[in-house]
């Protein structure tokens, strides 16, 4: 094969994004290292450099300790911890790989969560001699919530209890109760040892009573197409290019669904329609396009559409309002004030944002949903907010990409908090809530101003804002 054939080929390799997760101590980063090193996808002077780190400063007693390979920074190899999120590329002859090797402590919530924001499936490690303990049922609830469709259940430590079947099977009863629990439904379960590499690149002699693939061969062939939504449109508007006067065009990425030349859309927020006339990138015209592709579009009609405004199809709308009730992950050191008005990031719109109603908290270590108050780092929960533009959104469970956003610290510019969008609410509920009950006769005000005030009172509270009475 030529070098050009053998690029081109590479080239047209799928993507895997994955994530690994699990107790500390479990394994998470010895596996990643045992993938890499199995796979013959270390450089030769990586390959003596993982020699002489394991005997100066590994934990794995006279093996080589491939935790190394990923526990770059110097506390995580002195304390044999996971700190911060490790990204690694490879790829094999059927598919390219990104691995997220996320940390397991609790007050490290965060850094998973970073690190499955993107991913296609999730490892989640257990130890055989402890089967599934409170970090598994946490991790896996983050999992869950942040909508990974294929969780691999990795039972690591085998060789500790003589590939004892019944071990096995113990764990996966138990840990697939819990998944049945959460409603999580593809699940595969594999017997492991990362550090002598039993069932991780090829079939174990040690385990006769499994069946299963191992565990790359089973990574290298999960389909992970059908994960990404195809059926609704959403293209959020990025960038109107101009290049001249003959071109207008709409710049950006396809959050989900397919578009096709000569299809029916319409602008939101404005409601107007045109048709496609053609879709435009780099290489050449495209007949359709499909995410996670960049392009630029052009319409039929001359439509006034800017940066943070949508197109879609007309006969397939998104959920448009400003209020609305989503799961939360708070990611800064600084507690949540519901007081605060933040920036909240949604695909290329940004607007201000209130958390106007705090419903319940979850323990992420029982599933036990706690009343609402303001949350601390990594803590996670249902709130409501209200935002001051409107947004053009789906659920996150039916669309990742348009489920999804940030809040962003005014003040500091920090990443205050992640959402996931559960569902959309009614705003004139929100207003009866929120608008105060004005005593306008005792007041002094005349009964002729009490509609403009009324008006002027609800347009404030629709924005968000803070409404006081100073006599």
């Amino acid at each position: 094969m030529d070098i050009r054939a053998f690029l081109d080929a590479d080239e047209q390799k799928d993507l895997l994004r994955l994530l690994t997760a699990g107790s500390v101590d479990d394994g998470k980063s010895t596996l990643i290292g045992r993938l890499l090193f199995d796979s013959k996808k270390l450089y030769d002077d990586q390959l003596a450099a993982l020699e002489r780190d394991s005997k100066r400063v590994g934990n794995a007693g006279d093996h080589i300790d491939y935790a190394l390979l990923l526990d770059g920074l110097k506390a995580e190899r002195e304390e044999g911890i996971t700190i911060d999120v490790a990204y690694r590329y490879f790829s094999t002859n059927r598919r390219k790989f990104i691995i997220a090797d996320t940390p397991g402590h609790e007050q490290y919530t965060r850094n998973m969560i970073t690190g499955g924001s993107t991913a296609n499936l999730a490892i989640i490690l257990v130890d055989c001699r402890t089967g599934v303990i409170t970090q598994t049922r946490r991790h896996t609830y983050l999992v869950s919530l942040l909508g990974i469709k294929h969780i691999v259940l990795a039972v690591n430590k085998m060789d500790l209890v003589d590939f004892d079947q019944k071990v096995f099977d113990n764990i996966v009863q138990d840990y697939r109760a819990l998944t049945d629990q959460l409603g999580i439904e593809d699940v595969t379960c594999f017997p492991l040892s990362a550090l002598d590499g039993d069932n991780v690149v090829e079939r174990s002699e040690r385990t006769p009573w499994y069946q299963g693939p191992a565990l790359l061969e089973f990574l290298e062939t999960v389909p992970i197409h059908a994960d990404r939504n195809f059926t609704d449109f959403r293209y959020p508007v990025q960038y109107v290019l101009r290049p001249n006067l003959d071109f207008r065009g709409f710049s950006g990425k396809v959050a989900s669904g397919v578009v096709r030349v000569g299809d029916e859309v319409v602008a939101l927020p404005s409601m107007k329609r045109s048709h496609v006339k053609s879709i435009v990138t780099y290489d050449g015209e495209l007949q359709y396009a499909f995410p996670p592709q960049s392009v630029t579009i052009t319409l039929e009609d001359e439509i006034d559409i800017s940066r943070g405004e949508m197109i879609v199809h007309p006969d397939n709308l998104p959920c448009i309002g400003r209020h609305f009730t989503t799961m939360l992950v708070w990611m800064d050191e600084e507690p949540m004030d519901t007081g605060k008005q933040f920036f909240l990031k949604h695909n290329t719109n940004t607007t201000r944002a209130s958390i106007v109603a705090l419903r319940h908290r979850v323990d992420v270590n029982t599933l036990e949903q706690k009343p609402g108050k303001p949350f601390q780092l990594n803590e996670i929960g249902q709130v409501d907010i209200l935002t001051a533009k409107t947004l053009f959104f789906d659920a996150y469970a039916k669309n990742r990409q348009t489920g999804a956003f940030i809040l962003i610290d005014p003040i500091t510019n920090n990443t205050s908090a992640v959402g996931m969008i559960l569902s959309p609410l009614d705003e004139s509920a929100l207003e009866n809530d929120i608008i105060p009950t004005l005593d306008l006769p005792k007041l002094g005000i005349s009964p002729d101003h009490y509609a403009a005030i009324d008006t002027a009172v609800r347009e404030l509270a629709r924005q968000g804002l803070e409404i006081r009475v100073i006599k």
